[in-house]
């Protein structure tokens, strides 16, 4: 299939997603794995929601953070990968420019939204650094109030550079990726202004290595304090559980950070696709595998659901 660009002089109506039309022999492969994909994140952060909200027990900084967490893996998966399935089999699907402007803001603001990996991180800290004050210091309405703030502020950051400075495309619209991805978005801008370039970098500091420096700070701290455990078996379970929650944090991280604050040139064709799956899609089906599988309380909390439910 051919596609046609709009010439430099035309205004731009609809996006043309190039996604895997270039290679239709993975299509099939790539939809039904994303189908189970998809499934898991639901059903697996969906259980970590219902079972914090049903066990008192679990009614603790840690897990509100968690189910704070899962929701918004199901919120930052939908936004997606529901479009993506629905496409996925169709060759160069073409998306209008208001609904492509949605996605991009909507992306933008789920994704700095997983700063709260950097709150949750701080809820480890506490305990480390005032074991006396830990209760006092992380109370319900310090904990909402955190959450609100992670959730404002990433609105705040993701809407301001969009709103404020506006793109122009002059006439170019294919874009090589399943969505509307903001940086394969940025190689059709005709004209990068100076003010969207500084906005884009401050605030990407913001979101990006800041939160994540903070992170390997407090997990840092986290490791010194299990070094002093007598225990071999206590410190092989911390270690094991620490190792897991920060592999998933890397992955995240890692791969956002590459996509956004490395150079990105015009020419790159497929690895921006690769890139925006880790983060996009891998992040948020390993962690409710990683902070329930690995959890005693939450499968205690879990297997007790279901025992109330078959008697």
């Amino acid at each position: 299939m051919d596609i046609l660009v709009i010439d430099n002089g035309s205004e731009v109506t609809e996006f043309i997603l190039v996604g895997l039309s270039n290679h239709p022999e993975y299509q099939i492969v790539f939809y039904c794995t994303m189908i189970v994909v998809y499934l898991i994140i639901l059903v697996g952060n969906s259980l970590i929601i219902v079972v914090v909200r049903v066990d008192g027990r679990l009614h603790t900084p840690m897990y509100f953070f968690l189910s704070n967490l899962s929701f918004l893996d199901i919120c930052y998966s939908s936004h997606s990968v529901p479009f993506l399935l629905f496409n996925g089999l169709r060759d160069y699907p073409t998306i209008s420019y208001n609904s492509c402007y949605a996605q991009k803001m909507i992306a933008l603001f789920l994704g700095m939204t997983e700063c709260l990996l950097a709150v949750m991180a701080y809820d480890r800290f506490v305990p480390i650094s005032n074991p006396l004050s830990y209760t006092i210091i992380m109370n319900n309405r310090v904990c909402i109030q955190l959450a609100m703030v992670t959730w404002a502020s990433a609105f705040l950051m993701a809407a301001i550079p969009i709103i404020a400075i506006p793109a122009h495309f002059c006439g170019q619209n294919v874009i090589n990726h399943f969505t509307c991805e903001l940086q394969e978005l940025l190689k059709l801008v005709c004209l990068d202004t100076p003010g969207r370039l500084i906005l884009g970098l401050v605030i990407s500091i913001f979101t990006l290595p800041l939160p994540f420096t903070f992170i390997l700070f407090s997990y840092a701290r986290i490791v010194v304090a299990v070094l002093r455990i007598n225990s071999a078996e206590a410190r092989l379970k911390a270690f094991s559980t620490c190792g897991s929650h920060l592999t998933v944090i890397i992955i995240f991280y890692g791969t956002a950070i590459y996509m956004y604050l490395t150079p990105q040139s015009r020419e790159s064709q497929d690895e921006g696709k690769v890139t925006s799956v880790f983060y996009g899609v891998v992040t948020p089906m390993l962690n409710p595998l990683i902070y329930t599988l690995r959890n005693k309380n939450v499968k205690n909390a879990l297997r007790k659901i279901i025992r109330k439910k078959e008697s």
